[in-house]
């Protein structure tokens, strides 16, 4: 089984959509337009493949975007820097096979050296504690409760500490920034988080 943890391409949307619109009701639907937005806008959108075939994605935003999520705004009005997993979706034929926790390794691995916080929610209507005892195995904390607007669940917002940022902010990015290497490259994206130079990131192993 050959697996790659890519950047999305642009003719991966219509399968991104469909995978997304499939996973049941703990997924928030989506259309068009806002995939669009988040291919434009976000700064970490990578897709799982394997043997060619597209078995998942995640979509994780920085601050400083007008997003109208009311998750991403409760974290963007508490912390100042920070990268919300906004959704992660694997496709039914390759669930529990730890391809969430990879995905979760590598937005750390992309996170830590930017922010020093990792944040995400999780439904508690319905509550499904696999994916609450994910989550806090993962080292996420509980830091506060939300309705999603006045219909909507209950949900749990969760933030997990990046003490790595400390050392990457102190020793690169107060001084010039990264290292210029293709792991630590930010996604080319027609629209982009700021106007800074950004270089295309390269295909990850796995």
């Amino acid at each position: 089984m050959a697996l790659a943890i890519r950047d999305v391409r642009e003719h991966d949307l219509d399968a991104v959509l469909a995978l997304n619109n499939a996973a049941g009701r703990s997924i928030l639907a989506l259309d068009a337009s806002r995939l669009r937005y988040f291919f434009e806008q976000a700064d970490y959108f990578r897709v799982a493949e394997i043997d060619g075939h597209l078995a998942g994605f995640l979509i994780a935003l920085r601050e400083g975007h007008d997003y109208d999520s009311p998750n991403y705004g409760w974290f963007a009005g508490h912390y100042p820097q920070f990268a919300y997993i906004d959704r992660i979706v694997i496709a039914n034929a390759y669930r529990r096979h730890g391809l969430g926790r990879i995905f979760y390794c590598d937005v750390h691995s992309y996170a830590e050296v930017r922010v020093p916080l990792l944040t995400c929610e999780v439904f508690l209507e319905p509550r499904d504690d696999v994916v609450v005892l994910f989550h806090g195995t993962y080292g996420f904390q509980e830091v506060d409760q939300q309705k999603m607007g006045a219909d909507g669940p209950q949900v749990s917002l969760l933030a997990k500490d990046l003490p790595s940022y400390g050392y990457v902010r102190d020793t690169w990015l107060a001084h010039g920034g990264l290292p210029d290497v293709p792991w630590l490259a930010e996604r080319d994206r027609p629209s982009l988080h700021d106007t800074s130079p950004r270089r295309v990131a390269g295909e990850r192993q796995a």
